[in-house]
């Protein structure tokens, strides 16, 4: 099993969750883990990893092709895994979301990839059932038509897109399967903030039998502010003490992953009013140097 990693942009936040992550998996390194291939833009960032990974550096050119005709930015996402399958060919590719880490078997897993069970993070329900208005308006749109030859009815389940594991056997095709549905919706112009992960959800439940990853993979997409804090506070410690990779595996035995919750829902209406106060009583008295 191959993991694949894309992460772009100079939100250093983004490139330190990408660390963790991969520490994680790390820890479990044994033979089902034949390598680690990060994509990105910011290739320096990765200088601490350099014997465990491999970076491919994306160049703005290919960045924007990967998003295609119609420029959907997360089609590239698509892309990244049709790029790492071409690479590697022959082996199993688990992507990941950087807000992601490994408490589960990682040989399990590696095991289910390998006898053609695909994966995605969690199933978030059948799009037709789903109730935020982005899910609405996208099951309006295509309900009962086909994208990719694929036809649109109302059991077709909306997973979450975080972690994407693939088998070796009809690797590519899936991927081109899961292109031409993204780029069918993009052209009938379908709401276009979840199509990749619906076409990722489709095109893989279409190939294989697609199973949940989140009894080996925590995902904190809800609860970043949490997380951010002590995955900092973790490389800083590491930044004053100096500590090489396999000091920071060592000291990712201590971390407690149960402190920290992964999932968090906060009512809008409490977002709307925190907005509001910040809005109403601003910082005063607000001094810098001359």
């Amino acid at each position: 099993m191959r993991l694949l990693y894309l992460v772009f942009g100079n939100n250093l936040q983004n490139h330190f969750q990408a660390h963790f992550s991969i520490l994680s998996f790390l820890r479990q390194k044994s033979s089902d883990l034949a390598g680690i291939t990060v994509v990105t833009d910011a290739p320096d960032f990765y200088q601490h990893l350099t014997q465990a990974i491999t970076v491919h550096a994306l160049d703005a050119r290919t960045l924007e092709e990967w998003q295609g005709q119609y420029a959907f930015f997360w089609r590239a996402k698509i892309k990244a895994l049709e790029y790492a399958v071409r690479q590697h060919p022959g082996a199993p590719l688990l992507y990941l979301d950087t807000d992601t880490f490994l408490h589960g078997s990682l040989a399990q897993m590696s095991q289910e990839l390998a006898t053609g069970t695909a994966f995605m993070h969690e199933a978030e329900g059948a799009l037709a059932s789903l109730t935020s208005k982005t899910e609405r308006r996208m099951w309006q749109q295509v309900k009962d038509r086909s994208f990719g030859g694929v036809a649109m009815h109302g059991q077709r389940v909306m997973w979450n897109a975080g972690v994407v594991g693939i088998p070796a056997a009809q690797n590519l095709e899936a991927i081109e399967l899961a292109l031409r549905i993204c780029d069918e919706l993009c052209e009938q112009q379908v709401m276009p903030r979840l199509i990749e992960q619906f076409a990722l959800s489709v095109a893989l439940a279409e190939t294989y039998m697609l199973r949940a990853a989140r009894p080996y993979i925590g995902h904190y997409w809800s609860t970043k502010d949490d997380w951010n804090a002590g995955i900092s506070a973790f490389f800083l410690e590491s930044h004053l003490k100096k500590r090489t990779v396999e000091a920071e595996l060592e000291a990712l035995s201590s971390f407690d992953y149960q402190k920290l919750p992964i999932k968090k829902k906060v009512r809008n209406t409490q977002r709307r009013l925190e907005k509001l106060v910040h809005r109403l009583f601003p910082p005063k008295q607000v001094d810098f140097i001359a």
